[in-house]
């Protein structure tokens, strides 16, 4: 199977699980690069950066026609996490790449782990932005997103529902607004790497990812959430193992 038909597919299923869970597309994209199209994992992390930073944007986009974005909490989420994207992206050619390989399955048994952990009972639809709060979950995020290249909206879903009381689908609207804020930060320190990556790959992926996050933004319609989040949860364990046992052999 050539690189191409490869980088289409694997962007398909990156776009459809942001369209329909808000986060975890980039938990895919990064292991699909390093295996499946033969990046190094530093390359990889750079350009799942992009990859989902045009598909948070494109999926974002659906949602706030939708009426689903939370614009204030959002943004106090984003601008904490601004600063901690950047400086760990400028720290990311620094760490061997099997320590990033090791951090990032552990990241992916985190996403999946949150995945299928039983919904809270948190109270609901208020939208009440609580700073502090925001601000320290909005911190980690930006972190992670910026050292792993992971947009964090797997997290950050959960933490609007339970530290914000967001509905589910106006907590998945509002995590593409974070992702895409602490993505582009990361990348700011990440110019000359993305300089350098395969374009003539990462193009097509993108713009498949991009297809597949608005048949995303319907899948989720039509699909309980928990069901969906169920499925990936079980993908993202498997991907998690294979990691790991590359990066210790």
């Amino acid at each position: 199977m050539t690189a191409l038909i490869l980088a289409l597919i694997a962007g398909a299923v990156v776009g459809l699980a942001l369209g329909a869970l808000g986060g975890g597309g980039s938990v895919l994209a990064v292991p699909a690069l390093i295996y499946l199209l033969g990046f190094t994992p530093a390359a990889a992390t750079t350009a799942s950066l992009i990859i989902v930073t045009v598909t948070s944007v494109t999926a974002l986009y659906a949602h706030a026609r939708a009426g689903t974005v939370r614009w204030k909490a959002g943004a106090a989420f984003a601008a904490a996490g601004i600063l901690p994207a950047a400086a760990a992206g400028a720290l990311t050619a620094h760490v061997p790449q099997a320590v990033l390989t090791i951090a990032f399955a552990m990241t992916a048994v985190l996403c999946a782990v949150t995945m299928l952990r039983p919904a809270g009972t948190a109270r609901r639809g208020s939208g009440e932005v609580r700073p502090g709060r925001a601000a320290g979950v909005g911190a980690g995020l930006g972190t992670l997103t910026g050292l792993l290249g992971v947009g964090g909206g797997f997290l950050a879903v959960p933490a609007l529902v339970t530290v914000l009381a967001f509905e589910m689908e106006a907590a998945v609207g509002t995590s593409l607004l974070v992702i895409t804020a602490n993505s582009l930060a990361s990348l700011a320190t990440r110019r000359g790497a993305a300089a350098s990556l395969d374009w003539a790959v990462i193009g097509p992926f993108i713009a498949a990812a991009i297809l597949g996050a608005w048949d995303g933004k319907r899948v989720a319609a039509k699909v309980a959430g928990p069901r969906l989040q169920r499925v990936f949860a079980v993908v993202l364990l498997a991907v998690a193992a294979s990691m790991v046992a590359d990066a210790v052999t």
